[in-house]
């Protein structure tokens, strides 16, 4: 399979737009709207989901390769230690102190 090279790379183009727009809308709805905070870190956080996966797929070329399964499983345990991360972070933060 060969690949094609030159041209203009017009998918990163729009995965950059994309990128851009959620950021912006991410930011017109935290400084200039009357949500609930509750609402406005959902939103935000689904914004960010969603640009992850733009990103995921538009820069890094999760879809392209022989090698699906290997990325699945980079991509999974990627989520894994992300997870354990901020969940240690919060844990730490907020019970570490009561031994003291």
């Amino acid at each position: 399979m060969e690949k094609k090279t030159g041209g203009f790379p017009l998918a990163h183009v729009l995965g950059f737009l994309g990128a851009l727009l959620m950021t912006f809308a991410a930011s017109f709805i935290a400084l200039k709207t009357s949500f609930s905070y509750q609402a406005i870190m959902w939103i935000i956080g689904s914004l960010a989901i969603i640009q992850a996966g733009l990103q995921l797929f538009m820069f890094m070329h999760v879809n392209e390769g022989e090698e699906k399964k290997i990325q699945l499983i980079n991509i999974a345990y990627g989520v894994f230690m992300a997870v354990v991360i901020v969940a240690g972070t919060i844990w730490v933060m907020s019970f570490g102190l009561h031994d003291h």
